[in-house]
């Protein structure tokens, strides 16, 4: 059993992955949570903290602090507190190096990534067609998903902000599909980090209530999704994961297009920092399979 001090500085980092993770196009938080091994606890978390905030609009004070007891906050206050920090400072430090360095920092996210198909791969009890068949479905929604092309909206409206947030929050705590990407395809990313750097409370706070709403009407179905059709659940994780890389490939460049490395182009560095985060993710599940996947799950379908 870990030190309270120790659990709590890990779930800081833990933090700090989700986040810094949540500002790059083509990563999940939801996928750097699949890692660290508090995916179905922290959706867990949230369908309880979902409950409380409803049992408060009923005026049933039982019920919410039933609810309030329900969540883990020695690991909710941390891990939020670490995706404030990485949200904040990723949205100056992450897209200048993706800018700078944007085949070999997709390689690394890829190899990453990709490696993180086999937590949900291996904790699927049993492979029937069905659940092959969600698994592909979700690959190709996945896939489509990553080739939108990005829109470019200069002054967004407050109401675009808050339904963009909740659209983009959904995919923030799925595994494989990433928020930022999906903001590049609504037309606000840019302008969502040059409000953060800028401390546009207006901007910020509206983009914040659009993602309550949206997490707070997904996390219950993902809660139900998990207790209850568990294994469907996680083939259906194994294929956004797969559909999702095609957003990480090196060379696709602005276009988002599939295609090989051209002449000039880095190809070393790129499978070398590929097989750098494909093999930390190895390390990790080699290390503590306690943690990096295996957790109490409630019931499989």
């Amino acid at each position: 059993m870990p030190s309270a001090p120790f659990a709590f500085v890990r779930h800081v980092l833990y933090g700090v992955l989700m986040g810094g993770a949540d500002v790059i196009p083509g990563v999940s938080g939801g996928t750097m949570a699949l890692i660290v091994g508090i995916y179905e606890r922290l959706v867990g978390a949230l369908s309880s903290a979902v409950s409380f905030g409803l049992s408060l609009l009923r005026l049933d004070r039982a019920a919410a602090q039933q609810h309030w007891a329900a969540v883990p906050w020695r690991l909710i206050g941390p891990l939020l507190g670490g995706i404030g920090v990485a949200i904040l400072g990723g949205a100056r430090v992450i897209p200048p190096l993706m800018e700078t360095y944007p085949a070999p920092m997709r390689g690394l996210f890829f190899g990453l990534v990709a490696a993180s198909l086999l937590i949900p791969a291996r904790r699927i009890e049993r492979v029937t067609g069905l659940r092959v068949g969600i698994g592909l479905a979700c690959a190709a929604g996945a896939f489509f998903l990553t080739s939108l092309p990005a829109l470019a909206v200069s002054d967004p409206s407050l109401i675009r902000v808050f339904c963009s947030a909740m659209i983009a929050i959904c995919a923030m705590i799925l595994p494989g599909v990433s928020g930022a990407f999906l903001l590049e395809a609504l037309g606000i990313y840019a302008p969502t980090l040059e409000a953060v750097n800028a401390l546009d409370w207006g901007y910020v706070l509206t983009f914040c209530a659009g993602a309550a709403v949206g997490l707070g009407t997904f996390a219950k179905l993902l809660d139900l999704l998990l207790t209850h059709r568990h294994d469907a659940m996680m083939a259906a994780l194994v294929g956004l994961i797969a559909g999702a890389l095609r957003a990480l490939w090196p060379y696709g460049g602005a276009e988002r297009v599939l295609r090989a490395p051209e002449a000039g182009e880095p190809i070393g560095s790129v499978v070398l920092l590929a097989l750098v985060g494909f093999g930390a993710v190895l390390a990790l599940l080699a290390w503590s399979p306690s943690t990096a996947g295996k957790e109490t799950t409630a019931s499989a379908s």
